[in-house]
């Protein structure tokens, strides 16, 4: 599950899931959301693999939505869909989505960039909670 939040002049996202997997897949939706207003209408058409070496958790969580958004920016590709593995090495992700289509997405704000004011990742007594800043 992630939630979105005003910070100032930025926005936040605060997600939960019973595993870290899970997490950075909320994560991933959550930043798509930011992005387009109508995110169930895009369909996981495109398969990407990312691969992303590190071990600490906020870190990763940074460089992944990091990446997420640069092929958004460099490619106009949207991605939703997520399969994540993580361990001692990083994270290999399976991801899909589609370019986005002016007729069918509802564009919603301009996401800058991924900051790492706020940034933390954590074990909760439910599984794993993260907050993450965007600039938009």
């Amino acid at each position: 599950m992630f939630e979105v939040f005003e910070h100032t002049a930025d926005l936040g996202l605060r997600i939960t899931a019973p595993d870290l997997e899970g997490l950075f897949a909320e994560a991933g939706r959550g930043l798509a959301s930011l992005i387009v207003a109508n995110l169930e209408e895009v369909r996981p058409l495109q398969v990407r693999e990312i691969t992303i070496a590190g071990k600490e958790t906020d870190y990763l969580l940074f460089d992944w939505l990091t990446e997420l958004l640069y092929i958004f920016d460099t490619e106009r590709l949207l991605l939703v869909d997520f399969q994540i593995q993580i361990d001692d090495q990083g994270l290999r992700a399976t991801c899909r989505g589609e370019s986005i289509d002016a007729t069918r997405h509802q564009m919603d704000r301009e996401v800058k960039a991924i900051t790492y004011h706020g940034l933390r990742v954590e074990p909760t007594d439910q599984g794993w909670q993260a907050e993450v800043i965007v600039d938009i």
